[in-house]
């Protein structure tokens, strides 16, 4: 019983440090792109 329950604790972990990377990476390219979007505004006044 112990090696299921610590297959399923490891399966967890990996998925939620997946998940996270993944909302990390989608809000560096979120916040990225607003940033060029105001260096545009600036660049073209």
């Amino acid at each position: 019983m112990d090696e299921v329950k610590s297959f399923d604790m490891g399966v967890a972990g990996s998925l939620t440090m997946i998940f996270l990377s993944l909302a990390m990476v989608v809000l560096m390219v979120s916040f990225y792109r607003r940033y060029k979007r105001l260096v545009d505004r600036k660049d073209q006044e």
